[in-house]
């Protein structure tokens, strides 16, 4: 695969397409096994039969690991709602309704997003305390199985030109409480200043899934405590303001 067109450059990796072939190539930092962990999330998630790209190889690309996939033609719902502000809610509806339906799915095989989260709250530079506190409210919040996307935001649903929805970047993909899921958009849409549109989408998710506003902050302490490992400066008095436990009590 010739590696002439860049599409998308993002940290430790960049992304090439080949007529219908997309490459994603690491660089030298970036762990085997995430890599291969996010081939094999992708190709479990194939299996529900949701509109994804499908894995084609896994291989080494001048001595780079990479991932191959199909090339999905189209423009994100980030494009959309940039080219036509007027058209917000109806994307907003689109993209609630696509994540409702990723919930909708189930995939026993893939890693459990409790057991992810009690290792990313092990990770933070938290006090003793906070982690504690944070691990007994994980413990006691509801185990489910449905499919979570865990970077659920509009840059990775590509909309084709004849209308059809595909949700690409699975490599946060767990199986879990899908209101930990909508939790962790809501400050994705927070942590890109997006306040008023983050308003609308989890009142959104709160009323299309009959789930209680309350309930979905009872998950934003966890979720921002796990965002927080990612260690970006310009996010950390932000996502700390939302892992006090005492605001949601």
């Amino acid at each position: 695969m010739k590696l002439d067109t860049v599409i998308a450059e993002r940290k430790n990796k960049v992304i090439y397409r080949e007529d219908n072939l997309v490459a994603k190539v690491f660089d030298e930092s970036f762990p085997k096994s995430d890599i291969l962990n996010e081939a094999l999330n992708q190709a479990r998630v194939e299996e529900t039969g949701l509109n994804i790209p499908k894995i084609e190889e896994v291989t080494k690309i001048n001595g780079k690991w990479a991932l191959i996939s199909t090339y999905i033609e189209g423009k994100t719902l980030a494009q959309l709602m940039d080219e036509n502000p007027d058209k917000i809610d109806e994307y907003l509806n689109m993209f609630v309704d696509i994540q409702i339906n990723i919930l909708s799915k189930t995939a026993p095989l893939l890693n459990k997003l409790k057991d992810k989260m009690k290792r990313k709250i092990c990770s933070t530079n938290l006090d003793a305390a906070t982690k504690y506190e944070l691990h007994t409210r994980l413990n006691g919040m509801p185990k489910h199985t449905k499919v979570c996307h865990g970077d659920f935001n509009p840059s990775n649903v590509i909309i084709t030109p004849d209308g059809t929805p595909y949700v690409i970047d699975w490599s946060h993909a767990t199986q879990g409480n899908g209101s930990a899921d909508a939790a962790r958009t809501y400050l994705l849409f927070r942590l890109n200043k997006q306040d008023e549109i983050a308003e609308k989408y989890i009142n959104l998710f709160s009323e299309k899934t009959d789930t209680s506003r309350q309930y979905i902050n009872e998950w934003l302490p966890i979720v921002a405590a796990s965002q927080s490992v990612k260690d970006k400066p310009e996010e950390r008095e932000f996502l700390l303001s939302w892992v006090n436990i005492c605001e949601y009590q």
